[in-house]
């Protein structure tokens, strides 16, 4: 599957433009970690953009409406990874693209809406800001911090260095992302 085919997918299932935002920020972090994992960006870039296009429409559901659509289309191994993109679910993480996808997507929108609470915005920001603000449990409470934890030790990264890819990844796309302060 294509990154525009997805983002077909996506923009037919999802309609908020938050959740659009975070599924295209999430794309761009799994992109990243492709690279540094030598794996395939296009899939790990389809899997972020996908992992939550069905929670709007369908929160009971998620994410079983858009796995079954993904293997319909014989996407199996992004099904797979966005079947199991939160560890309580319990679906074993088996390759990388699962271990990743769990990495990427609650940092990754804890990063962003730390972000959004800065004057600068992504522009300065450190990973120690944002492990501080991951010790402020009333700060985007709905961040599971266990399992921003249980990312980085399925990929094997410190913490620091998840964050500071994240950051890094975010700030080169911030234009792309929406994420310049106005």
């Amino acid at each position: 599957m294509t990154i525009p085919q997805a983002q077909e997918i996506l923009y037919e299932m999802t309609k908020s433009d938050s959740l659009r935002k975070h599924a295209h920020t999430v794309s761009a972090v799994m992109r990243a970690l492709a690279i540094k994992f030598h794996e395939d960006e296009e899939q790990f870039a389809v899997t972020g953009l996908l992992h939550d296009a069905d929670y709007e429409a369908y929160p009971e559901d998620h994410p079983k409406i858009i796995t079954d659509r993904l293997k319909t289309l014989g996407e199996e191994k992004i099904a797979y990874a966005i079947a199991g993109h939160y560890t309580p679910w319990g679906v074993p993480r088996l390759s990388m693209l699962d271990k990743c996808i769990v990495a990427a997507d609650e940092l990754t929108g804890f990063i962003v809406a730390a972000s959004l609470i800065r004057p600068a915005g992504l522009e300065g920001m450190k990973a120690k800001s944002v492990r501080k603000k991951l010790k402020t449990k009333t700060f985007a409470a709905k961040v599971d911090r266990a399992e921003v934890q249980r990312g980085v030790d399925l990929i094997g990264m410190d913490l620091n260095e998840l964050i500071t890819l994240i950051i890094d990844v975010l700030w080169q796309k911030r234009k792309d992302l929406g994420l310049v302060q106005q």
